[in-house]
This record gives C-alpha cells, sequence and structure tokens, in this order.
C-alpha cells in the first residue's frame, strides 16, 4: 500500500490482481482458495444480474421511457469512443460495454447513468477482459471513493469542499473566483472523470485512481488534487484579471499532466492544511476523517 501512495506505484503486470484487493473485491486477509471461492460467486452474481435484467427489460422498455433514453445515451457515448490499436484493429466488443452500462443504470441506484461513465469502464476494461470482473470492479471503485465522481452524490459534495477550501487557504484568490460567477461550481467535469482528460496517459490515470483507493494522505483528497490543478494557474488568472469564461478555458487546457508530479504537488499542500488543522473551518474537517469502509 504504501509503495502506491509513494512515487512507485503500481507495476502495470499486477494492476489487474492488485485493483481486486485495492477495491475491496477481495479482502486482504484471504487465501488463494477463498479468492477462488469469492471469483466464483461474483461470476454468478453477475449472471444473476443479467438475467434479471433481461427479464425486466421488456417492461422498462414499455413503462419507462427513461430507461429507453439512458439505454441510448450509452449506446451513443460508447460508439463514439475511439477503441483501435495502432494498426487500426478494435480492441474490444463495444456491445460488452453498453452491457455493462445497462446494468449499473439499472441495479445501481445510487450511481445513475452520467456521462463519462462510458470513458471510466474503459479504462477497466483495458487491464481486465471477464465482464463480471469488470462490471465488480467498477462498482467496489465507485463504493471505495464514496461515489466521489457521482453528480449528484459526491460531485456537489467535492465542489462545495473545494470552494471553502480555496476561501481558508487563499482568500485573495477566493474572491476573485467569486467575483467572476459560478467558476468553481462549473469546474465539476474534473470530478465527474476523476480527472481523466487531464493526464498524458491512461497510466497516470491509473496511477491517481490508485492512490484515492487508498485512501492516504486524507479522506477526499481529490478536492485538495482540484485545489492544487487551480494553484497552477492563479497567478496567469489574477495577473491578467481573467472573466469567468476565460478562467474555465485555462482549466480546460490543463492537460497532458504526470500524475507524480500532481500528486507530490497536492500532497504538500495537504501538508500546508495539516499545519493550520487548528484553524480549520468545520466544514474542511473531514479531510482529517478516516475514510469510511
Amino acid at each position: 500500500m504504501a509503495g502506491i501512495f509513494r512515487a512507485v506505484g503500481l507495476d502495470p503486470s499486477v494492476r489487474p490482481e492488485a485493483w481486486k484487493f485495492l477495491t475491496g473485491y477481495y479482502s486482504w486477509q484471504t487465501s488463494h482458495d477463498e479468492r477462488l471461492t469469492i471469483e466464483s460467486m461474483r461470476r454468478k452474481s453477475y449472471e444473476s444480474l443479467c438475467n434479471m435484467c433481461d427479464k425486466i427489460q421488456p417492461l422498462l422498455e414499455t413503462e419507462h421511457r427513461e430507461f429507453m433514453e439512458v439505454r441510448n445515451f450509452i449506446k451513443s457515448d460508447v460508439q463514439r469512443l475511439y477503441i483501435k490499436d495502432a494498426q487500426g484493429n478494435s480492441m474490444m466488443d463495444k456491445s460488452q460495454l453498453e452491457k455493462i452500462l445497462l446494468l449499473n443504470y439499472v441495479c445501481n441506484v445510487e450511481a445513475e447513468y452520467q456521462q463519462g461513465f462510458h470513458e471510466m469502464l474503459l479504462l477497466f476494461r483495458l487491464f481486465v477482459e471477464k465482464e463480471h470482473e469488470i462490471y465488480w470492479l467498477f462498482q467496489f471503485f465507485l463504493q471505495k471513493t464514496e461515489n466521489s465522481c457521482i453528480l449528484n452524490i459526491g460531485v456537489e459534495k467535492n465542489l462545495a469542499m473545494l470552494k471553502c477550501l480555496i476561501a481558508f487557504m487563499d482568500p485573495t484568490f477566493a474572491k476573485h473566483l467569486e467575483e467572476k460567477g459560478e467558476v468553481v461550481q462549473s469546474l465539476f467535469p474534473w470530478f465527474c472523470l476523476f480527472f481523466q482528460r487531464v493526464f498524458k496517459s491512461f497510466d497516470d490515470v491509473w496511477r491517481l485512481w490508485e492512490v484515492f483507493l487508498t485512501g492516504k494522505p486524507c479522506r477526499n483528497f481529490q478536492v485538495i488534487v482540484a485545489y492544487t490543478m487551480l494553484q497552477m494557474v492563479r497567478d496567469q488568472i489574477l495577473q491578467k484579471d481573467m472573466s469567468g469564461d476565460d478562467i474555465l478555458m485555462l482549466c480546460n487546457n490543463l492537460i497532458d499532466l504526470e500524475a507524480n508530479e500532481l500528486i507530490f504537488k497536492a500532497c504538500t499542500t495537504y501538508e500546508l492544511l495539516v499545519k493550520q488543522q487548528q484553524k480549520v473551518p468545520q466544514e474542511l474537517q473531514e479531510f482529517f476523517n478516516q475514510p469510511e469502509q
């Protein structure tokens, strides 16, 4: 766990198995035989969910207009994904992603489908192939990260904490952003995609996500990461007295970042916050609490 948090990170060769422990798919204390039993249970549970979904789908199609709309959204989103190798060959079956996303929508009452889920699920499919593994890893990832990337649950909370964190750590910058409109609230794509679009490579995305899964150095570390990214463009924003639209454009252009560098800077930010723990407002005290299991 410590190696994941430090700059070492996970070796790609162990990622498929390691993520099963990090997400809670397996308990850290399980034996090899116990994991074989759990694997069989996960597969059978997934098959049962698929069968249930197949049985109720005709009813959903006729009685629930929203189901049809979501299914069309999923199909449209997945079909836009470019998932071919250097030779132009398809790397996976898009219908598999559609199936898993639709099942997630039907079975996970907390995680209603939102744009961006198709991109997140793609990253799971890139390091595991079996459908039940992709589905359950995605479910456990959402749970372990406390639904932080779900709009009506974690994203709203993240944005509120980010606004409060800026006000506490950098009042001058907070005042400027406040004068320019709903700038902070408009940064929701960072959280919805869990920063997927800001990095050079998928390896960088996995690297950051793996840190989130450790729960280190603190709960809600994603808010610290977002604050750190804003600090990268702070001086430019203030010096040019940028408008709200220009600030958002600048933030959207934060791409090709390196995960290790961002993690290091965010940890430094957290250390500064810890030094002022006695002065931290109640809204930010959750940073110092243990993550929910």
